[in-house]
């Protein structure tokens, strides 16, 4: 279940200002790509199987969010079909919504963290491939990427939910269950 939430919330939610971003954050999402690159750590830097840490989570959490945002704008610009520029006009708004409270929960911590937004290598990749697909076949990547996406979101947050280190992430991770989970079968319905 790690394995998936480090796939999840390298892969997907929103962008925080860059004078927000601290260098301890910067160090964690290098930490948090190259798990990605080798599988040999968590997004934390941490073996696999090892509670991702709260500020790996609210990192993820921020640029899964930015993924969701990013790829949405493409689609509301690129999207040949209505349905799929509606689904992404609903992303933006809820992964902006999600991006507002995640940003407001990790503030209202002791200590506070600051979610850094840093795509993963894997989300940077998909959203090139999707700058350069066009009509019918950027539909088919878009619903494809949003699939996967919203898949590997629900993985992590329902595995933050149950194992995280955070009273306060792990209730935001809980409360976004429902919406991940509606959001994914959307996506499901678009291919």
């Amino acid at each position: 279940m790690n394995t998936r939430l480090l796939i999840l919330l390298s892969g997907s939610v929103l962008a925080i200002g860059a004078c927000n971003k601290h260098d301890d954050n910067a160090a964690a999402n290098a930490d948090t790509n190259l798990a990605m690159d080798n599988g040999s750590t968590n997004m934390a830097g941490e073996v696999p199987g090892a509670p991702m840490t709260a500020q790996a989570f609210a990192n993820a959490a921020a640029a899964s969010d930015r993924f969701e945002i990013e790829s949405s704008k493409l689609a509301a610009a690129l999207a040949s079909s209505s349905a799929v520029k509606s689904f992404a006009a609903k992303m933006i708004s809820a992964h902006t919504a999600s991006t507002a409270k995640l940003k407001s929960t990790a503030s209202g911590m002791s200590p506070a963290i600051t979610p850094d937004d840093t795509l993963s290598a894997e989300q940077q990749s998909t959203l090139d491939s999707l700058k350069a697909a066009k009509g019918a076949a950027f539909d088919t990547a878009y619903a494809s990427a949003q699939v996967d996406a919203h898949q590997k979101t629900l993985d992590a947050v329902k595995g933050y939910a149950a194992d995280g280190d955070s009273p306060a992430l792990k209730t935001f991770a809980s409360g976004l269950v429902p919406t991940v989970t509606a959001h994914l079968n959307m996506a499901k319905g678009l291919k």
